[in-house]
């Protein structure tokens, strides 16, 4: 099996399931090899990825735990070019936003509170530092070495937030060579992408540097149609740059900076429709429309995709990193430092009553966070023991507001419309984070095929909030609380030939309390979760395919989830418990030099065990949703991707497509048929020429062909607006071409 060094994680990957039981009748054959060597390369077999699991070099076939590496060469405007897109390429993960803020599903458990200040269950990382506003996971995707997604509770090694798994962005570093590339697209809605990186020495054998940058920009999606303005388009820049020192043979500095900024009318808010109302009973007592109403006078059909408000749907945000990371390699030693700072700043605005008239709906978002962590790392590799130790420190200060001007809101109380117009629905405050981790985790190979692995880490967290709540009256929301955990994992893995592992692990998982920016609501304890793995990886048919099937079962505690209360107070509850289980089989095949093949199938039960809360459309009458599917937890999901390469002389036609089906979900805990998106599928293609001298490529690329409606968000709004339904979308088809060139 060809192995092809992508590079490092902290822990595990997917690839396995004996190809005898994946196909009838296969043999499989031998295919030694050790992670850190590569055979003879050969263009016949499936390539077997390399990553630094723990921190010591090993392929994917041989670490026992479910992840995902996408390499650079499946990046850029015609593949996976954001977070959203990452969800076709990665099982059981499901991404939506909401008002611009990330929300990331793996395996059921994500980001379900709406409040500002609430933390994501996936654990984000750019080269290792923790971005923990999941605002500010939009961004990054530009001059990528790879992407790592790591499934299951990630409690040792990644600690606080890693109750669903784990996503690492590992960016392009320096290198001795003069290289770089820069690719420039256009497609419809007149988009336009620039992207380049260029990198090498400046003092050879001591100084390295590399330079990158990307600036995208395109109309709407949709339209206000009351205004005129543009409706989810996109104007946004990133630049990053890097320095690498190496002091000696065993010891490197790497400092790297970037900085990113958006301007436009993106993350809108989509009006749905109603839920225990008449259609625009709100905004008809002033004489308002909607965008339903509107196409209704009209005769005309509606489009959801535009809006038809009073409201520009406003989008800013920037935010600046650095990142310091010192490794050394003292013997069988290597240990490594890293260093972050993150300052990120937002302003969000849309309209929560949906329609053209100006009433109390106007929502803004202010939110600005300023983040240090401090991790050391240290790794050991003897003949039959590998160790790793650790220690770190995060601290953040988010400070926010969330305000809602009270316009028109006296017509509700039999007053004058205007009498509340100079008060505000308003949270704000400052909320101070202070988290300090502790772990290790040991492997002892007992035999030459049997290895056991047990770790630790125990994490404490304390947060202060200090801020008012303000609706019709003000009160303070001071309040603070910490919260320690022990997350213990174990796992025994055995080699049972050179192409089979088989294995299994025991993580605990941990996501901290929680202290809203300026909110009524009493702190929210921690989640936990312990994920229950097993499974097997193999190949065979001489290399020619390779795959993995992993079972696993999550049992689920004190999950936080967020709701619009009946007094229209955005409210966050622990639910009491939930469990998850499912399969993955993930499956590659290279039956030609030429020809590559991807297929993952993924199934996933994800219910409550016990959540009894109140039921809007009941009069906020307490229900218990025992048995309800999670938000965000499709049963079934398919992917099937080929790509095929025509040699034309010297150079070659790269023809790729791939089909992605994904079962229902749903938007609320309650599984109501009005907050939900239904089974679809995308179909995904592209057609790339590389010049024989391999220096430049021409990319024709579609996305979504079929231009499929799909719903990616939807929340119910608060019972002063009616409860109507408003959220997100994914893309329509966009198309484009790409033309790119390597130096």
């Amino acid at each position: 099996m060809l192995k092809v060094r992508v590079g490092a994680v902290r822990h595990g990957t997917t690839r396995g399931l004996s190809a005898g039981a994946l196909l009838a009748g296969a043999t499989l054959a031998a295919t030694p090899g050790q992670a850190q060597t590569a055979p003879a390369a050969s263009t016949e077999v499936v390539a077997d990825i390399v990553v630094t699991a723990t921190r010591s070099s090993q392929s994917l076939s041989k670490i026992a735990a479910s992840v995902t590496a996408i390499s650079s060469d499946q990046l850029g405007a015609g593949g996976i070019k954001d977070i959203g897109s990452l969800a076709a390429a990665v099982p059981n993960l499901s991404v939506g936003d909401q008002f611009g803020v990330n929300r990331t599903f793996i395996r059921g458990i994500g980001l379900t509170s709406i409040d500002l200040g609430a933390d994501g269950a996936v654990a984000f990382l750019q080269d290792g530092v923790l971005i923990a506003r999941p605002a500010a996971q939009l961004t990054g995707f530009y001059d990528i070495e790879r992407v790592e997604v790591l499934r299951g509770p990630q409690g040792t090694l990644y600690g606080r937030g890693a109750t669903a798994g784990a996503i690492n962005l590992i960016t392009k570093k320096p290198t001795e060579e003069l290289n770089g590339y820069v690719r420039a697209s256009y497609g419809n809605y007149n988009a336009v992408t620039l992207e380049g990186g260029v990198g090498g020495a400046l003092l050879p054998g001591k100084i390295l540097v590399r330079v990158s940058g990307k600036y995208d920009r395109r109309d709407g999606y949709g339209k206000n149609l009351f205004t005129g303005a543009d409706v989810d388009n996109r104007d946004a820049y990133a630049i990053r740059g890097s320095l690498l020192f190496k002091a000696s043979d065993d010891l490197d500095l790497l400092i790297s900076a970037d900085h990113f900024n958006e301007k436009d009318n993106n993350y809108a808010f989509h009006y749905f429709g109603p839920t225990v109302a008449a259609e625009n009973a709100l905004g008809s007592i002033l004489g308002g429309d909607t965008i339903i109403t509107r196409a209704a006078k009209l005769g005309i059909p509606v489009n959801y995709r535009d809006i038809y408000s009073d409201q520009e749907a406003l989008n800013r945000r920037h935010g600046t990193s650095v990142t310091g990371t010192l490794e050394w390699r003292p013997g069988d030693w290597n240990i490594k430092s890293i260093t972050g700072y993150r300052d990120f700043t937002r302003f969000n605005r849309d309209d929560l009553d949906a329609s053209n008239v100006n009433m109390f709906g106007q929502n803004n978002y202010d939110e600005k966070s300023r983040t240090f962590s401090q991790e050391f790392i240290g790794t050991m590799k003897a003949d039959r023991f590998d160790l790793l130790l650790g220690a770190s420190y995060f601290h953040e200060s988010l400070d926010g507001a969330v305000r809602v001007p009270l316009t028109n809101l006296g017509i509700l109380f039999g007053a004058p419309a205007n009498a509340f117009n100079n008060q505000n629905y308003l949270q704000s405050g400052t909320v101070t984070i202070n988290a300090y981790g502790a772990y290790a985790q040991g492997s002892y190979h007992v035999t030459d095929k049997l290895k056991l692995t047990a770790g630790a880490r125990y994490s404490y967290e304390k947060r202060k909030g200090v801020g008012s709540f303000d609706f019709l009256g003000s009160v303070p929301t001071n309040k603070e609380k910490g919260w320690g955990a022990v997350t213990p994992t174990f796992a025994i893995d055995y080699q049972a030939s050179d192409q089979t592992l088989v294995y299994a692990s025991v993580t605990r998982g941990f996501k901290s309390g929680v202290i809203n920016v300026g909110s009524k609501n009493d702190v929210i304890n921690p989640e936990y979760a312990w994920g229950y793995e097993a499974g097997i990886k193999t190949s065979g048919l001489d290399g020619k395919i390779a795959g993995s099937l992993a079972a696993f079962y999550i049992n689920y505690s004190d999950l936080q989830v967020g709701f619009v209360g009946a007094d229209s107070v955005v409210t966050t509850v622990n639910a009491a418990s939930a469990r998850n289980y499912g399969l993955e089989l993930e499956l590659r095949a290279r039956p030609a030099s030429n020809w590559n093949i991807d297929l993952f199938a993924t199934y996933l039960n994800a219910k409550y065990k016990d959540f009894t809360t109140g039921d809007y459309r009941q009069g906020f009458k307490l229900v218990n949703l025992k048995g309800n599917r999670l938000s965000n937890a499709p049963e079934f999901s398919v992917r099937a991707a080929t790509d095929y390469t025509v040699p034309i002389g010297d150079a070659k036609l790269n023809l790729r497509a791939d089909v992605n089906w994904q079962d229902r979900v749903y938007f609320t805990e309650f599984n109501n048929a009005d907050a939900t998106q239904a089974p679809y599928a995308t179909i995904n293609a592209g057609l790339k020429y590389t010049a024989a001298s391999g220096v430049w490529s021409v990319d024709v690329w579609g996305r979504n062909l079929t231009d499929k409606f799909i719903v990616s968000n939807n929340i119910i709004t608060a019972p002063l607006y009616s409860s109507i339904r408003v959220g997100s979308l994914a893309p329509p088809r966009t198309y484009g071409v790409t033309l790119g060139v390597n130096f």
